[in-house]
């Protein structure tokens, strides 16, 4: 149908001819339309009598009406009579600021290499207190290992308290039994040896090949006088203040593990409840479960290491006993204490028997070879397997690089740290990482 025009032939509705009309201006108060387009009538209270003359808005100051100006998405809509202040010059008495440096290449270079210096100087402080981390690591290791037997005392009806204090009485017990077994056999056979050098030295001249070697060189006179002398154990220690050094390092290495496993013992619990704190609210019972099974993994382990430890100096004592090798428990001593070590703990401490056992006669050093070679592979097959499957569940072969890992990064102490360690990373891949690649 044709559109309805007006009588002079003017269309009343539909577009205009100049087309479509332009969006709103949006504003604070809603959209702001142009004059005559979408625009809302006159209120009621808007409309002007007859006979009166609308004042121009414009002849009106903005500042003297009380108007705010718009706010619209591109700034204040400003009226375009009224004269354009620069707010920069006017608010600041030293005049407008210059351009900013943030993209200047000076700057970036500078900040670059301010984040360089400040990671080698973290880098460098944390290798110059590498010695007190391990320590503070060892001894937190200590403390959790210890923590399953709090906790057992604690069932019987202890207080906390009172079973830390057990338990570390009885830690303080070994250390000084494990002293009491092994530091006077140790002086006593220093001192024996150095009296039989020159026994030793005529048995060994018996032998032709080393009899000619010594008319040749001299070697058994030189041997014999820098053995007898003292040299030898002035140099191995670096002197009398280095052996007073090592001597006096290790006494506070020890004291300090001590102290600090008291204490992480003590507030082991707190420590925990931190560090769950540290974790967002959403995933802190997620992070307390595997926490906890962390920590009671690392007991296990720590438990059942001792366990094997135990077993083995009990089993080379009597074994020593029965074959009349002199200063069987101090040597069953060494044996527990380096079968603590995985992979090369076990053989260091039957090689010590073992040559003690050569001092009493080539048959017993050979029995002594042949029993640690049997009793290990019962260790390694039987009793391992057996005290170790319930506390940590680790494959063999993570066991051995974890092992030879932490062995090369930081030596005995490594070594003894890789094996819960890898249990732990073990329980977050099978329980956190797999879980997650499943669900992509």
């Amino acid at each position: 149908m044709p559109e309805p025009t007006a009588p002079d032939g003017v269309p009343v509705s539909g577009p205009s001819p100049a087309g479509p009309a332009p969006d709103p201006v949006l504003t604070s108060a809603g959209p702001l339309h142009a004059p005559g387009v979408g625009s809302a009538p006159p209120a009621a209270d808007s409309v002007r009598p007859s006979g009166t003359e609308p004042v121009p808005s414009a002849s009106i100051p903005r500042h003297l009406s009380g108007a705010e100006p718009l706010l619209t998405s591109a700034g204040p809509l400003r009226d375009p009579d009224e004269p354009a202040v620069d707010i920069t010059v006017a608010d600041t008495p030293f005049g407008r600021p210059g351009r900013s440096m943030r993209g200047n290449p000076f700057v970036f270079g500078f900040t670059a290499a301010l984040g360089v210096l400040t990671a080698w100087w973290l880098v460098q402080a944390v290798v110059s207190a590498g010695s007190v981390i391990i320590l503070i690591v060892v001894s937190l290791f200590l403390a959790v290992g210890l923590n399953p037997a709090v906790e057992a005392l604690q069932r019987r009806n202890l207080s906390r308290l009172l079973a830390i204090t057990v338990v570390f009485l009885g830690v303080i017990s070994v250390f000084v039994a494990f002293g009491l077994a092994v530091v006077p056999p140790l002086t006593t056979q220093s001192t024996e040896f150095v009296g039989n050098v020159p026994q030793y030295v005529q048995e060994l001249q018996n032998s032709p090949v080393i009899r000619d070697l010594d008319q040749r060189f001299q070697i058994l006179e030189k041997l014999q006088q820098y053995v007898v002398s003292g040299d030898f154990g002035t140099q191995m220690f670096g002197g009398v203040l280095g052996l007073g050094t090592v001597l006096l390092g290790a006494v506070f290495n020890s004291l300090t593990v001590l102290v600090l496993t008291l204490y992480f013992l003590g507030s082991i619990n707190s420590i925990k409840e931190m560090g769950y704190r540290l974790v967002p609210r959403s995933r802190r019972t997620r992070a307390r479960l595997l926490g906890n099974e962390i920590i009671q993994r690392i007991g296990g382990y720590v438990a059942g290491n001792l366990i094997v430890s135990l077993i083995a100096g009990v089993t080379t004592f009597l074994f020593l006993s029965i074959m009349k090798v002199p200063y069987a428990m101090a040597l069953a001593m060494i044996v527990a204490l380096t079968d603590l070590i995985p992979l090369v703990g076990a053989f260091i401490g039957a090689g010590v028997a073992s040559i003690v056992g050569f001092f009493v006669s080539p048959t017993v050093g050979i029995v002594c070879i042949v029993f640690f070679t049997l009793y290990q592979q019962v260790e390694n097959y039987v009793i391992v397997p057996k005290v170790m499957k319930s506390s940590v569940d680790v494959a063999p072969l993570a066991t051995i690089v974890a092992a030879l890992l932490g062995g090369a990064l930081l030596g005995v102490v490594g070594a003894l740290l890789a094996i819960p360690i890898a249990a732990a990373i073990q329980l977050i891949v099978r329980e956190v990482v797999v879980p997650r690649q499943e669900r992509l």
